[in-house]
């Protein structure tokens, strides 16, 4: 698909926008004071497929940990500001590689200037964020609440650091309706060229918060809009990375297995559900940039798999072993995953 070309920013030499690979986000959950817990969460998001991770600060005992939390980890860290501009001033200092902080909301212009500044000399981009819930009385008694309110309060907080000479900037607009989502985001996209993450807040919970954020985000990237992705749960941060790194190789944009399986029917004569949630279980985590098909027949699942790189095809008592479209040898039925597996380890290696 063809991506929107948008300005380039490193976040700890993590280049965002500008065509480069989509990075996955996610927040920790754990109070920011507590170093030993939130170095180990961040741990475990990192195993998940998190790339940039991003932190609550909302006061002096949060930013006082920031030091030792970005000695213990390089993954790269956001610190999450609200109105207290002193507080991005110090996570700056802590060393973290992007500061989430909306300047309309942190006081003078003065202030905003301060913490333009500081970010300017380190290198730290500042990524504006504001869903349907932040937008500012003005603007909603102009337009309401709207996708049009939701792109110019963004680039509302945005003119503020351009008039302090900053423009190392990414924006998010989210909702908690992925059609209004959308439909910001590409209002956005339209105005400016800045790098956008992208996202729909408030979600819910796992199942819910998936499908709505699979709606939302996979309409976007569709598009070829978006920079960035976090999948908001009401969940541990890890399934929110889990979740993004499945949507990005859902839709070719990330490496790593792509699976395919067809819905079960009246033709199938094996255990087609269970076969493919084994080899799926197997081989979810491998790092093999390959297409993996498990199909219910052997009259029609070759053809209709025939561009991934393996497959089965299942029957009453024996299947279809194949690569690439063309049959191999044929399998007793339950032994169809061990044998797609074991042909895919002996070439790729385990």
């Amino acid at each position: 698909m063809k991506r929107k070309l948008t300005k380039t920013i490193h976040v700890r030499g993590l280049a965002v926008g500008g065509g480069n690979p989509i990075p996955v986000q996610s927040m920790t959950n754990t109070p920011t004071q507590d170093v030993e817990a939130t170095l180990a969460q961040i741990r475990r998001l990192e195993e998940a497929g998190c790339q940039i991770v991003r932190l609550a600060v909302p006061n002096r005992m949060a930013a006082r940990a920031l030091p030792a939390i970005r000695r213990g980890t390089d993954m790269p860290l956001v610190a999450d500001i609200h109105f207290d501009y002193t507080l991005a001033l110090a996570a700056v200092e802590a060393g973290f590689d992007k500061i989430r902080l909306n300047p309309g909301n942190i006081g003078s212009p003065e202030r905003v200037r301060a913490v333009a500044d500081a970010c300017r000399e380190r290198g730290v981009p500042i990524r504006i964020g504001v869903n349907s819930g932040s937008v500012e009385k003005e603007i909603l008694r102009r337009y309401g609440l709207t996708p049009q309110a939701l792109c110019e309060s963004a680039l509302g907080h945005a003119r503020l650091l351009e008039e302090c000479g900053f423009e190392d900037i990414c924006l998010s607009v989210k909702a908690s309706d992925p059609a209004m989502t959308v439909e910001a985001n590409r209002l956005l996209s339209e105005r400016c060229s800045y790098p956008l993450h992208i996202g729909v807040t408030e979600a819910g919970t796992r199942e819910l918060g998936i499908l709505k954020s699979a709606a939302g985000i996979g309409a976007l990237l569709l598009d070829g809009i978006g920079d960035t992705i976090r999948v908001s749960l009401t969940d541990a941060p890890e399934e929110e990375a889990w979740a993004g790194v499945g949507l990005l190789r859902a839709l070719g944009l990330r490496g790593g297995v792509r699976f395919i399986s067809c819905p079960s029917c009246g033709r199938t004569e094996y255990d087609l559900i269970g076969t493919a949630a084994e080899v799926e279980r197997r081989l979810k985590d491998k790092p093999w940039d390959i297409t993996v098909a498990v199909m219910g027949c052997v009259v029609n699942g070759p053809g209709e798999a025939s561009h991934a790189d393996y497959g089965i095809a299942g029957g009453k008592s024996e299947g279809v072993l194949f690569r690439r479209g063309e049959p191999l040898c044929r399998v007793p039925s339950e032994r169809l995953a061990d044998a797609l597996v074991e042909l895919i380890e002996s070439e790729r290696g385990t």
